[in-house]
């Protein structure tokens, strides 16, 4: 059950939807299989975030995207991206990577190991609308495994002016930041403070001030507040959504 205090919401990660079939483990913090209205479930600008575990030799098939910064962010293993815009990548973790739909983009998405590796593979994958719609579609990618070794903040896409000079990629938001900390035990960061933030503990476990400990999984909803500090427990990594504006 999810626990609230004025602008903290903490959301268990076993309060999550989850989806399988024969290859594909989904862990979804708001509604994405199905018919959904991805709006009106949204925090802020994110729409989707889904936690995947995707069998070796398995993958998501060409499918059409349209209006939507996707950021892909791998915790194990590889993805192999394919677009219909020519561009194409193999992701793993400690890499930035973003496709902007546009107008429109056909796409695949795979795990880069076979059958015979037995190397699963372990995504993250976040959906924020662009601030103008109709753009042309594009990608970017960008490996950030050494700043990430800093046990600091580090601002892995962003729309925000002010990121400009400091993000790893560029998404076409202008009103939203995603930040990723891999830190060691006793290590600590501070959540920017946002009218939206969504923090999410994609491994180990950490303290978050005021709320206590979050293990794997678990979310933090934060609105019109932030400055909170959080302390790993453990070796953990944490993503964290820093957003200006939402759909309403």
């Amino acid at each position: 059950m999810a626990v609230s205090e004025a602008g903290v919401r903490v959301v268990p990660g076993a309060d999550r939807g989850r989806w399988r079939n024969e290859w594909l483990d989904s862990r979804q913090s708001f509604p994405a299989t199905g018919n959904f209205d991805l709006a009106a479930n949204a925090h802020g600008l994110l729409m989707i975030h889904n936690e995947d575990i995707v069998d070796p030799g398995e993958g998501f098939d060409t499918h059409q995207h349209r209006d939507m910064e996707i950021v892909t962010w791998v915790l194990e293993g590889t993805v192999v991206h394919q677009d219909s815009a020519g561009h194409s990548g193999l992701i793993h973790p400690g890499m930035a990577q973003r496709m902007s739909a546009g107008t429109g983009i056909l796409h695949s998405e795979r795990n880069g190991a076979g059958l015979l590796e037995r190397q699963r593979l372990h995504v993250v994958q976040m959906w924020v609308p662009p601030h103008e719609p109709g753009a042309a579609p594009g990608y970017q990618e960008r490996d950030i495994t050494a700043e990430l070794a800093g046990n600091s903040l580090i601002t892995v896409a962003s729309g925000i002016p002010r990121d400009r000079d400091r993000t790893a990629i560029v998404i076409g938001n202008r009103y939203a930041a995603l930040h990723a900390a891999r830190l060691e035990p006793g290590h600590t960061v501070q959540i920017p403070d946002a009218p939206y933030g969504h923090v999410f503990v994609a491994r180990g476990s950490v303290e978050f001030e005021g709320s206590g400990v979050l293990a794997q999984g678990d979310a933090v909803r934060l609105t019109a507040t932030g400055g909170h500090r959080v302390t790993a427990v453990e070796p953990s990594e944490l993503l964290i959504w820093e957003m200006y504006t939402t759909f309403a």
